[in-house]
């Protein structure tokens, strides 16, 4: 079941005027005004989190200030080892490398990936559950904490190019493009803080080799003893997604990129009860259900970007997943 760390939670109740308790109580004014499940070894569930950024959200009037205050208050620090890793990394482009890397340790609501191009890189914030209507916040909050971490980690030399939300603007564009100290898109096709590659190769002004070297080997060790029945499959999942637009990659070029043979990857999902198939499906059926719900692509640039060669085998399959065609799944779907 996907889960975040606390950190999260508590910081987003801190910026709303409040306090949450490890009992999952959420207390204003010595009052309890709302209820979580319980967080068991640092973590809440992720609908239990959204549920309350939701909840925090009715009660604000200005969800700006809140996005601005929530990302003010959170230190990478905060974050213990993968915090102090991303802070002390020789320069920005380890920095975001290492959050890719090891982001699932915070949380598996969300990946983040860097994309490189000649002409921009983009840190790229990808959602990986079910749609939720504190979503679009919980996003805001994110790309601004950790846009103002990057400015505190490099300093007046990092200039962005844009930041980008796939949602629409709820508030003025304007007070958005103040604080992240770039142009904001709305609407946009991806969740990104854009930069030219030059960014990447700036120092952080606190980057300690050896201090970074030995906070990875405790992040390794971390992520090796996840508790997660389903790490590969969960980890093959986030790289399909990435990847579908181009045709459904073959398994060994999937276990190449996670650093194992087609063998190793079979027997692994075999172990966690999956086969290649079907998370392909898995990743296939979320995000096509994703871009009917919030996207206004074509059914048939759907089928492309799901990895389907033709409309109708995706029309045929997406049936099959869903029980009903896609152009009725998106005419019977709020957005």
């Amino acid at each position: 079941m996907p889960n975040v760390t606390f950190v999260f939670a508590r910081t987003m109740a801190k910026a709303a005027g409040m306090s949450l308790s490890e009992d999952g109580c959420l207390w204003s004014d010595g009052e309890i005004v709302h209820r979580v499940a319980q967080p068991a070894d640092g973590r809440l569930i992720g609908t239990e989190y959204f549920d309350l950024i939701e909840w925090i959200r009715t009660h604000q009037r200005d969800e700006v200030a809140l996005v601005a205050t929530y990302a003010n208050l959170l230190q990478a620090e905060d974050l213990g080892v993968l915090g102090l890793a991303i802070k002390t990394a020789p320069t920005l482009r380890t920095s975001l490398a290492r959050l890719e890397r090891y982001y699932r340790l915070a949380t598996d609501t969300a990946i983040y990936r860097l994309k490189e191009e000649t002409d921009r890189a983009a840190l790229l914030f990808e959602e990986q559950t079910e749609h939720h209507t504190a979503l679009d916040l919980r996003n805001e909050c994110a790309l601004a904490a950790f846009a103002r971490n990057m400015y505190q980690f490099v300093g007046p030399s990092l200039t962005l190019d844009f930041v980008s939300f796939r949602h629409a603007c709820r508030s003025d564009p304007q007070r958005y493009a103040d604080y992240f100290k770039c142009p904001v898109i709305f609407e946009a096709e991806q969740n990104s803080i854009a930069m030219h590659p030059t960014m990447l190769d700036l120092p952080n002004r606190v980057g300690d080799k050896a201090v970074f070297d030995f906070m990875v080997g405790h992040l390794e060790t971390e992520i090796e003893s996840l508790a997660d029945t389903s790490a590969t499959r969960n980890e093959l999942l986030h790289r399909l997604t990435a990847n579908l637009s181009s045709g459904v990659p073959h398994a060994a070029a999937m276990a190449r990129d996670m650093g194992m043979s087609e063998r190793t990857l079979y027997r692994r999902l075999s172990e966690e009860g999956m086969t290649y198939r079907d998370v392909v499906e898995q990743a296939q059926s979320a995000l096509a259900r994703e871009l009917l719900r919030e996207s206004k692509a074509s059914i048939a640039e759907i089928a492309f970007l799901t990895g389907f060669s033709e409309q109708s085998t995706f029309s045929r399959a997406f049936k099959r997943w869903e029980g009903q065609a896609p152009a009725r799944y998106r005419q019977a779907t709020p957005s």
